[in-house]
């Protein structure tokens, strides 16, 4: 199996790698636990080689990656480019590789200095993918995770977005705090969609809110069983009240894994507004494949 091109998505825990054809299809594809946040800049280059060496490469093979392996601890830094701009373009930055089998171009993030400054990294790919397969798209995505970010697309740009930790903190207070004694694992849609809107309407109490779930769990022990869904809500609905000036009113997508990204269209169904749901790997993948044609010209 020889692949014409590779696309590759190197997050901070995770790579993955698709061996694809000159048609654009996918012919293989491959994982790792070998995130950027475990890699020295020198040994990007060996968990890469490691990933694909079942892999027939022919000589000055191109790769395309995206994600934090262009960031300032990764594999090579791609400077971030400024919105508004489109997602991807031929502006890439060459990694220096030892094997002649490898091409490595490493896409850049997008930043942005007012309304206020933000960065994003990888996800400008998913926005190209999903601008590739829904050309006419003028609105807004959302694309939930640790970092959920909030993105006004117009005319195949960017022209502005807004960075959200909402997994993060969920993730830090379930399991950092005093609340890690309530977290169960059951969830309920009901209890999750009352505290998004509690989380709405007063999001200026979420500290006290969140408390009151260990306080609730401690005299009334049954109700443990959905302290992780209101925890989810509470804080789901503060960044919802955050990210108004984005949703209300505009078209929405969201982008991202199916289990988190139905929550969010939950929450969002709720308000009023109709999600378009699209799967993130089909999205980035889409836009590797985008930003590939890009730098077609210049192969």
């Amino acid at each position: 199996m020889t692949p014409d091109w590779i696309a590759v998505d190197w997050g901070t825990s995770n790579l993955r790698a698709w061996a694809m054809g000159a048609d654009g299809g996918v012919l293989a594809e491959a994982t790792s636990p070998k995130g950027m946040g475990g890699l020295a800049r020198d040994e990007f280059e060996p968990a890469l080689a490691e990933l694909i060496a079942d892999w027939d490469l022919r000589e000055s093979t191109l790769v395309m990656a995206c994600g934090m392996v262009g960031s300032r601890q990764g594999w090579v830094e791609a400077a971030y480019r400024q919105v508004p701009c489109t997602p991807v373009s031929d502006n890439v930055t060459r990694a220096a590789a030892t094997d002649p089998r490898l091409d490595v171009r490493v896409l850049p993030g997008l930043s942005q200095l007012s309304p206020a400054p933000d960065v994003m990294r990888g996800e400008e790919t998913q926005i190209a993918g999903f601008q590739a397969m829904n050309p006419d798209f003028d609105g807004v995505l959302c694309l939930p995770g640790s970092h959920t970010k909030w993105v006004q697309v117009s005319a195949g740009e960017v022209v502005s977005f807004q960075t959200a930790m909402t997994g993060e903190i969920f993730a830090a207070l379930g399991a950092h705090t005093v609340l890690r004694h309530s977290m169960a694992d059951d969830w309920d849609a009901a209890t999750f969609l009352e505290a998004v809107s509690d989380g709405m309407s007063r999001p200026e109490a979420l500290a006290a809110r969140a408390f009151g779930l260990r306080a609730e769990g401690l005299l009334t022990p049954d109700s443990a069983r959905s302290a992780r869904s209101r925890l989810s809500g509470l804080l789901v609905g503060a960044e919802l009240a955050a990210a108004r000036p984005y949703w209300l009113g505009m078209p929405v997508a969201l982008i991202g894994a199916p289990k988190l990204t139905a929550h969010y269209a939950e929450a969002l169904r709720a308000q009023g507004v109709s999600p378009i749901l699209t799967q993130g790997d089909a999205a980035t993948l889409a836009g590797l494949r985008a930003a590939r044609k890009k730098l077609e010209p210049s192969l």
